[in-house]
Parts: C-alpha cells; sequence; structure tokens
C-alpha cells in the first residue's frame, strides 16, 4: 500500500484512497455498495476507511444522488389537535420506528392554514425532501394533488375519496362503525344515536356509512334526528351530545366516531343525569389511551393507528426507491374492543 502524509482534520476520500492503493472511484464504489469491486479491493478500502475513521460526507452523497434524505410529515392541522388527540401520536411513532434503522430524517410539519400551505407547496416544488407523509386529508386539499403534478413521492394516511389515485394506507371505517352499531343493538338498545366527525374527510363519511349500514342490517330506519355532526374534538363530542338529547331525549346508545369525542359526550350524558352504560350505552373509535381512562372504560373501534404509520413509512420507502408499480393502497382490519361503557 502506498503511504500517505496524515493531514489534521478530518480525513479525506483522497487520503482513503492513497493508503489503500486505488482510484479515488473505486473508494466511491465501495463506500457506496457496488458491487463492481473485486473483495481484496473492498478489503483495502475497507481497512484504510477504519484506520483513518473516515466518515463519509452524506450531504454531498446524496446531492450526488439527486436526494435530500429526508422526508416530510404533513399533518394539516392545529398543534391543539395534534397534542390532544391520540391519533396523531401514535401514526407519528409508526413512522419513526420504520424509519429508526435508515439515515432519512424526518421533517415534521404542521399547516395551519393557507398561506402555510403555499409556502410548504413552494418547499414541495423545489424537492426538498425525498417523499411526503400526508396526515388527515380533507376532501378540498390541494396538497395531494400538487405531489403527483410534482411527481413527489407520497402516502397518504386514509383518502380524499374512493377513487383516490394517491398511494394510501386506511382502515375498515366502514366495518369498524358497522360492527359498533350491531354490538350495541345487539345488547337491546332501540334508539341508537351517532356522533360523525367532519364530513369533508373521507372516513368521517365511512363511518357514517357503516352507522347507517349496521342499522339497515338490523332491518332498523335510519332517524336523521339522532345524526349529529362534530369535528373529531372533545368540545365537538359535547355540542354534538347536546344536540342529540335535546332532539331524543329518549336515546339509550351513542356511537361516536372518535374516543376523544365519545370522552366529551360522556361529560354531557353525566351533566344531565345519565348513566353509563346503564340509561346510555357508548361506543367510541380508535381504542386510544382515552378509551381505557375513560370512567367507566369505552368500548372502541381499534384501528391500527401504530401500524398504519409504520405502513405508510414502508410504502413511501418502497416508491423513494422506485417501486412505482400500480396503485399502492393498504386498508387494515379494524376491531371492536368491548369494555363496561356498552
Amino acid at each position: 500500500m502506498a503511504a500517505v502524509e496524515r493531514r489534521s482534520g478530518r480525513p479525506t476520500l483522497e487520503e482513503v484512497a492513497a493508503r489503500a492503493g486505488v482510484g479515488r472511484g473505486t473508494v466511491s464504489r465501495v463506500i457506496n455498495g457496488s458491487p463492481k469491486v473485486s473483495p481484496r479491493t473492498r478489503a483495502a478500502v475497507e481497512e484504510a476507511v477504519a484506520a483513518l475513521g473516515y466518515v463519509p460526507n452524506r450531504a454531498a452523497r446524496a446531492l450526488a444522488a439527486n436526494r435530500t434524505d429526508a422526508v416530510a410529515l404533513v399533518i394539516p392541522e392545529p398543534e391543539t389537535r395534534l397534542f390532544s388527540e391520540p391519533y396523531f401520536s401514535d401514526i407519528i411513532r409508526g413512522v419513526c420506528s420504520e424509519l429508526a434503522d435508515t439515515d432519512l430524517q424526518l421533517l415534521l410539519t404542521l399547516v395551519r392554514d393557507a398561506r402555510e400551505r403555499q409556502r410548504l407547496g413552494q418547499y414541495l416544488s423545489a424537492h426538498r425532501v425525498d417523499g411526503v407523509l400526508l396526515v388527515s386529508v380533507h376532501a378540498d386539499d390541494p396538497l395531494p394533488d400538487l405531489l403527483e403534478r410534482i411527481e413527489m413521492p407520497a402516502v397518504l394516511a386514509g383518502r380524499r375519496d374512493a377513487r383516490e389515485s394517491v398511494a394510501h394506507v386506511d382502515s375498515d371505517n366502514v366495518g369498524g362503525a358497522r360492527a359498533a352499531v350491531a354490538h350495541l343493538l345487539g345488547r337491546g338498545r332501540r334508539a341508537v344515536a351517532t356522533i360523525t366527525g367532519p364530513l369533508d374527510m373521507y372516513a368521517a363519511q365511512c363511518r357514517l356509512r357503516g352507522y347507517r349500514e349496521g342499522l339497515r342490517d338490523a332491518g332498523r330506519p335510519v332517524d336523521e334526528a339522532l345524526i349529529a355532526h362534530a369535528d373529531f374534538t372533545e368540545e365537538g363530542g359535547r355540542r354534538a351530545m347536546r344536540r342529540l338529547l335535546a332532539a331524543r331525549p329518549a336515546l339509550d346508545a351513542v356511537f361516536a366516531a372518535s374516543d376523544v369525542m365519545a370522552a366529551g359526550a360522556r361529560r354531557v350524558l353525566r351533566e344531565h343525569g345519565r348513566s353509563v352504560p346503564g340509561n346510555v350505552a357508548l361506543v367510541g373509535f380508535d381504542d386510544s389511551p382515552v378509551a381505557r381512562h375513560t370512567d367507566p372504560p369505552l368500548t372502541s373501534v381499534r384501528q391500527p393507528t401504530e401500524e398504519m404509520g409504520r405502513a405508510m413509512a414502508r410504502l413511501l420507502l418502497e416508491r423513494i426507491a422506485g417501486g412505482r408499480g400500480e396503485r399502492a393502497q393498504l386498508i387494515l382490519p379494524t376491531e371492536l374492543v368491548v369494555r363496561q361503557s356498552s
């Protein structure tokens, strides 16, 4: 091997090449895992790397590969929802666990208004990240169309509608809601109400559809006065529960389209002297920690939220690597978890 005079400071690619007795390009191929290097040469380069303590310049490598080594996790919601609803923390946990063994940086981005959306659009159009994970998708959100237009690898949590063209991971919202209603009817409840999420979100539409189908499966008519629209927040659940009690005081069951809204409904029922489950049976959706800490513990439809985050990250990594194929869509099953509230 050729001797090399060691300079102070960070070792360079040229110094590794000189110590290994090879060219700079050969060192680069070894570092980048190219198979076009003999075992003997690879061993010499690896010995030189170890001896000099050489650390590859990730920024330079990313630039050469037209990569940023970063992905964005975009949540178009205010921070009050991000920190108050377990759904978001579970998604983030799943994404982080899947990316933990990669070199990718995760950039968490909240989009709270039109100005921030425009600024994010400019940032993404400049391809400052390698891919995007978009959570909490609303029907009128322009970001999915932008991501398709600029050919940015992207995966959504949920869908804008049944014809969603962007890769996505979702849960069986219709089936979960239908199971919740069947459970309540099976317990002898006759006036089953529902509190919906915001109907500009396909997940909320599907849970409402599952509620309607559950009633029709049992030969029960749908009473529109037993349907109250809300927004997936605790305060929204409280307001909706007050409207339901005013419209149908004799209701004896409520299916809330999220655990957080169910917690708000539970508070209003208590204020009105209605016991749970004695007077009113209550079921939520998500099976979040909220369900286990409600008094009494809340029956809830479990959606595998953390697994959704992991699946989104896996799918995005495949698409960043060039694995496009046909439209990617994954629907994960839900499960009714029965507790004392019903």
